[in-house]
């Protein structure tokens, strides 16, 4: 009986395995599609308003498909979902009149006056086989129709969640963007092949690079006149910045108005709105601040305070204090980290001066002329099959696989800095050994925890992140000292050149000045030149040493003027300008929100100074008190009050909770600090460790 029961649950897996499956398997993807289209291929081709929306938000999300399969694929997924939840909801009727089998009068009993009605439900147990089926079909029907429905608005909406962050990405990008066309359109190059540059930089650009990328492949492949294609892109792009920005664009391609002006105006009005944005995302910042210390510092602060006292006083609260330390203080700040990064995440792209992409992805487009790094695309066959230079990028990508593995060994720190996660490789084992070696060393006491196996974690927690840190700023402020120099290179190379001297010479002559952490770098961008490299290949190989998306901007932008003009001295300097308003909002940002990273400190040390004081004073003095009036004490047998239930509860287990909230309250303010200070969860590493270490100094002092 139980096996037949378990049979509808079966096909609901059955039914969701493929939806599951596609996101991992291209071939059980293609399977569903296929179904999705045999199903409903022809229902969703009909024209129809509804359609032409739904092709205009699958265009603004750039969801890679066609309306066909998407429309097709939602009516699948709400089918199995209206199935799968008809069936699902025989089952959760069926739980729910078995949590009503208990007897009315006992219910009654248990429940106030008021609420005695509700004894009554508890009838539902005693219905028959005729009154159960229409009650099991509607709960089939409500929960079914209700998943389908939720599933289809959910996929739909799904499309206007990605529009908008695209939107989000477009607006954050497209100062750089402009930039970019202003310089090459001041280089002398013309403006089809400016496009066509700036679609072959996509990934170094961002997606406002892309949303004109769009229209740059519209005129290469169907041949669209340049202002047909602005306004096409105007259409369709779901940013309000770009479609004006194409939309004036179009104008002034139309007019013949000067194109290199109307951009200087779009350049200088994008740094302005920058700057208001500054002021805003900093305001922004400075409330998530005090709501953070005021909600999950004082907060929990006020709330561990109280339950202590009521369960040292009156009744024991172990247990709460445990859900509220081990559950509540880290998913409150993990719901809090990932809230700010929602909100945030747009804003940090324009005050870090970049978008959130993998540098390596950066690198590869610098490379391979903007192609990312792939071969090329095929026109859906199998891959390389009729190249006949197939075989030979296959041995070459061997090759430059092995030679990765080679520089790692031959450069290790270089490849920390670049991937600092690497030293958990060795950290995580030695604190595991660590653990292991401390807690078996000492003896396993009830309270003596702090000893005997707490403290070896804290430990081996601190030796994680204290080597993870450690990396990651010297990384950090190894970029930061390169990006640094780089207005300065643009700048001195643009006088170079305006003094009539080419790009090699004034880059020979840049060997001879001081730029900082960028002068080894030039030095050995100029022995390239010297063994017979060009400067564009030299320049993109300093690019893929540096590991920066500033200079791989600033290392675009330089290659492809080389290309269009010798004369490069006003893309230089655009360039720098544009470098140098980057760096001066970075500034501006650490300096206003060092305030607010102080006050996370503070509020930390306030914290863990209360807990300690209740660890040191409060708790002893309560035992103390317990202990002092104990039954045998207490002459003719007096009552003891409050005190008499002292004996019953450990108050060395609160001092042990005391430390444990200490150390989660460490890492979780250090994580947010760095998240709100520097931008990057990545950046509160460090402080993370400085109050986890805080928090063990103090309690190792408490212990001893």
């Amino acid at each position: 009986m139980l096996g037949f029961a378990v049979v509808p649950l079966l096909l609901v897996a059955v039914l969701l395995a493929p939806i599951v499956l596609a996101s991992f398997h291209p071939r059980v993807d293609l399977a569903v599609t296929r179904t999705a289209l045999g199903f409903f291929g022809e229902y969703v081709a009909a024209e129809s308003p509804r359609k032409r929306d739904q092709q205009e938000r699958i265009r603004s999300a750039h969801a890679g498909v066609t309306h066909r399969v998407y429309a097709s694929r939602t009516l699948l997924y709400a089918g199995i979902a209206g199935v799968a939840g008809s069936i699902l909801g025989v089952y959760g009727m069926g739980i729910l009149l078995a949590l009503l089998s208990i007897s009315g009068e006992e219910l009654r009993a248990a429940l106030p006056s008021a609420l005695s009605f509700l004894a009554d439900l508890t009838r539902a147990g005693e219905l028959g086989v005729g009154d159960l089926f229409p009650l099991l079909l509607i709960s089939s029907a409500t929960v079914g129709a209700g998943s389908a429905l939720v599933v289809y608005v959910l996929r739909w909406e799904l499309l206007d969640q990605q529009a908008n962050a695209r939107a989000s990405h477009v607006e954050a990008t497209l100062p750089r963007t402009v930039a970019f066309v202003y310089a090459l359109s001041r280089s002398g190059m013309s403006f089809p092949r400016v496009l066509d540059t700036l679609a072959e930089n996509e990934e170094v650009y961002g997606e406002a690079a892309r949303e004109l990328g769009v229209a740059v492949r519209d005129m290469n492949t169907f041949g669209t006149d340049v202002l047909t294609a602005m306004e096409r892109m105007a259409e369709r792009t779901p940013s309000e910045n770009m479609s004006e920005f194409g939309e004036n664009l179009a104008s002034v391609l139309g007019s013949g108005q000067s194109l290199s002006a109307y951009l200087k105006t779009q350049y200088n009005r994008y740094q302005e709105e920058a700057e208001a944005q500054q002021e805003q995302y900093l305001e922004l910042l400075a409330t998530f601040a005090e709501a953070y210390v005021t909600v999950l510092v004082a907060g929990p602060l006020f709330f561990v305070t109280i339950l202590v006292v009521i369960g040292l006083v009156l009744q024991d609260t172990t247990r709460l204090l445990q859900v509220v330390v081990y559950v509540g203080l880290p998913l409150a700040s993990a719901a809090f980290v990932v809230y700010v990064d929602s909100i945030t995440r747009t804003a940090e792209s324009v005050q870090r001066g970049e978008e959130t992409l993998d540098p390596r992805r950066l690198r590869a487009a610098n490379v391979n002329g903007g192609t990312g790094g792939s071969a090329g695309r095929t026109d859906g066959g199998i891959a390389g099959t009729d190249d006949r230079w197939f075989d030979s990028r296959e041995r070459l990508d061997a090759y430059e696989r092995v030679e990765r593995v080679l520089n790692l060994l031959k450069r290790p720190g270089d490849a920390l800095l670049a991937r600092p996660e690497v030293t958990l490789l060795a950290t995580v084992p030695v604190g595991l050994w660590w653990i292991w070696m401390r807690a078996g060393a000492l003896p396993l006491a009830p309270m003596p925890a702090l000893r005997t196996f707490d403290s070896p974690v804290v430990e081996a927690t601190l030796l994680a992140l204290v080597g993870y840190g450690i990396v990651y700023e010297l990384g950090k402020r190894r970029t930061r000292a390169i990006e640094r120099a780089v207005p300065d290179f643009l700048d001195r190379m643009a006088s170079i050149n305006e003094a009539g001297m080419t790009v090699v010479e004034s880059i020979r002559r840049l060997t001879r000045s001081d730029l900082d952490r960028l002068t080894p770098e030039i030095r050995r961008t100029w022995n390239d030149i010297e063994w017979g490299a060009d400067a564009a290949t030299a320049l993109k190989r300093m690019d893929d040493r540096v590991d920066s998306p500033m200079v791989s901007r600033a290392v675009a932008l330089v290659t492809n003027a080389i290309s269009a003009s010798g004369e490069v001295s006003p893309v230089l300097e655009i360039a720098a300008d544009e470098t140098r308003a980057t760096q001066r909002l970075r500034r501006e940002r650490r300096q206003v929100m060092l305030t607010y990273l102080v006050v996370i400190y503070v509020s930390f040390a306030v914290f863990l100074g209360i807990v300690a004081a209740l660890s040191v004073s409060f708790v002893p003095a309560i035992e103390n008190a317990g202990i002092s009036g104990a039954p045998g004490d207490v002459p003719g047998g007096a009552s003891l009050g409050v005190f008499g239930s002292l004996g019953d509860v450990s108050t060395a287990g609160y001092v042990l909770l005391f430390y444990h909230a200490a150390a989660i309250q460490g890492v979780c303010s250090g994580v947010i600090a760095g998240q709100l200070g520097e931008g990057r969860v990545s950046d509160g590493v460090k402080h993370a460790s400085v109050m986890l270490l805080l928090a063990y100094v103090a309690f190792a002092f408490i212990g001893t």
